[in-house]
């Protein structure tokens, strides 16, 4: 019996786009094939070192292709494979629905009306001689309520 290696569908999924870096690459590369230097510049932010592993990894997922031109400076470009268009397209609907929650998120919240809130439990309404049915102890007094010789007043 062989183990798989994700616990899930979603999970294998989104370890090939999990990664702060990855969906803006892809992004750009569904655009057009691009230079590095090219996507350093169109996604702000992002370090050389982790673009590089970033790139490094989406091309072991075999999402993206690196080709290397043999000319003098070498020049590389990277694209998508038909497998990251695949993906891209994939992550359509994800969009969508990223845009309708930021439609959500910035409308104005609904106030609840009078009768959708929920009742306040008040206390009921005690008399003051049901109120106190044991004495009442101040700090620095005695049993009698009395500090010393000073008599209590109240």
């Amino acid at each position: 019996m062989t183990q798989e290696p994700y616990p899930g569908e979603l999970t294998a999924a989104l370890n090939v786009i999990g990664g702060k870096w990855k969906v803006p690459i892809l992004c750009e590369l569904r655009r057009a094939s691009r230079r590095f230097g090219e996507l350093r510049r169109l996604i702000p932010g992002v370090s050389e070192k982790v673009l590089i592993q970033q790139l490094r990894e989406m091309e072991a997922d075999g999402v993206v292709s690196r080709e290397i031109f043999d000319e003098v400076p070498p020049r590389v470009e990277y694209s998508l494979t038909a497998y990251g268009l695949s993906l891209s397209e994939a992550l359509r609907p994800l969009g969508a629905w990223g845009a309708a929650h930021q439609r959500r998120a910035t409308s104005t919240p609904e106030v609840p009306t009078v009768e959708a809130r929920q009742p306040r439990r008040h206390r009921l309404p005690v008399t003051p001689a049901v109120r106190r049915t044991r004495p009442v102890r101040r700090p620095g007094t005695d049993r009698l309520g009395t500090a010393g010789l000073v008599p209590r007043l109240a």
